[in-house]
């Protein structure tokens, strides 16, 4: 079998960049998967890797569970793809209804890109009104009007706003200071014009920063006062923080919210959905136009049914040992960089935790790139090298997942401390 350097030198020759996603890669190459299981990855090379990465948060229930895997067999037994309506996509959708019941209504879409572009849509649909509102350093996809000042890929890589991007797409989003109610109020005294704030209630694609203190509770109050739509972009948050993501877990109800990962454990789907009121504006009834050959794919929508389903019936222990875990090595983590006397920030919640190198808070975007990115690639390298993956840049989060054990928990605490010696 061809090594990774050898498949990415074919790589390079045909796909651009070698990568098919941008935050795929890193120097010198990134390893090529040959399979993956439970919290685990094997390499073409050999190598075998506890994943933390879990496909930027995806994994949630880890790689190839049985109960999934045995869902969508049988699908596949009755056939791939019908564009025509099934039961299961009904089924789905009031499943989903009931873990978020502020999505109303719900329609089936592809990825998370599709999904927020379909609520900005919306948004703009039902208010008759031009311009978003989004903070600086949230990712919401790879469309137009959200590449400006973007987290993810796009910070990592250095990109304020997307070459190839309509200038009268991006004029038309404004953007604000995370964690600063104020500046977004300010804002919308001045622009009578937005039909939308869009953002992420946790931000996990510039590293991680949590909400501050009643921040999206104002976020919540102040779009409500200036009738400007509220999407939540839980493509990540979604059933990782709770079965009802982010906005159960901070109490706050919005008016469109999407959904994306964790929802298919794997499988490629996302969701948008919301009031009913804004919802039924999507045609053919309404007159906001969206379609897919793809939508509610029957694999993807019962792999994702088996997802919530499984995640339903674990929640008693599920989320407690997701934080436990993330505690744990947080815990650990944070110590070991004290005792080295390295400068450093580690900002978690729920399942997900980020160090940052710096001495100052990392509270927004910012505060983020404050840290020491040479130091994070050293850790990344150094991680790498004894069998821990990680995402490869500073602007992503660590994601545990249901599969990781005690033992996993521990070689990587071990792990850490190799690499934060390194750093050093």
């Amino acid at each position: 079998m061809a090594s990774s350097k050898d498949l990415f030198a074919r790589a390079k020759k045909i796909i651009p960049s070698g990568i098919n996603s941008p935050v795929r890669y890193y120097d010198p190459y990134p390893f090529f998967v040959k399979k993956a299981q439970g919290s685990k990855m094997w390499d073409v090379d050999g190598k075998n890797y506890i994943d933390y990465c879990n496909a930027y948060g995806t994994l949630l229930l880890g790689h190839g569970r049985k109960e999934i895997i045995s869902d969508v067999k049988k699908q596949l037994e009755k056939g791939t793809l019908y564009c025509a309506p099934t039961e299961i996509e009904v089924d789905l959708s009031e499943l989903i209804s009931r873990n978020f019941p502020s999505m109303e209504k719900i329609r089936l879409v592809n990825t998370g890109s599709e999904a927020t572009m379909t609520a900005i849509r919306l948004a703009r649909g039902f208010t008759k009104k031009k311009k978003i509102i989004k903070f600086e350093g949230c990712y919401h996809g790879a469309h137009d009007y959200v590449l400006v000042k973007a987290g993810s890929g796009a910070a990592h890589i250095g990109i304020s706003v997307s070459e190839g991007s309509l200038e009268e797409a991006s004029k038309n989003t404004l953007v604000v200071q995370y964690n600063n109610s104020k500046e977004l109020q300010s804002l919308l005294e001045k622009e009578k014009d937005v039909a939308a704030v869009i953002i992420e209630p946790v931000l996990a694609n510039m590293g991680l920063v949590l909400p501050e203190k009643n921040f999206l509770n104002e976020v919540r109050k102040i779009t409500s006062e200036n009738n400007v739509v509220l999407i939540f972009d839980e493509v990540v948050t979604g059933f990782r923080m709770s079965t009802g993501g982010a906005q159960k877990y901070f109490s706050i109800k919005p008016d469109i919210t999407t959904l994306g990962k964790a929802l298919g454990n794997g499988f490629p789907i996302a969701a948008v959905g919301g009031k009913s009121e804004i919802m039924d504006m999507l045609s053919p009834e309404g007159k906001v136009y969206q379609a897919s050959t793809y939508a509610g794919n029957p694999i993807s929508v019962s792999a994702a049914l088996s997802s919530v389903k499984i995640m339903n019936k674990l929640q008693p222990k599920l989320y407690p040992k997701l934080e436990k875990d993330c505690t744990k090595l947080v815990s650990a983590i944070h110590d070991l960089a004290s005792d080295m006397k390295i400068p450093h920030q580690i900002n978690s919640i729920s399942s997900m935790f980020q160090i940052f190198f710096t001495d100052d808070p990392v509270v927004d975007y910012s505060s983020a790139k404050k840290s020491d990115m040479i130091k994070f690639k050293k850790l990344f390298e150094v991680l790498l090298k004894n069998g821990i993956f990680i995402a490869p840049s500073q602007f992503e989060t660590v994601f545990l997942s249901y599969e990781h054990s005690k033992d996993d928990i521990r070689k990587t605490i071990s792990a850490y401390e190799k690499a934060l010696k390194a750093v050093k």
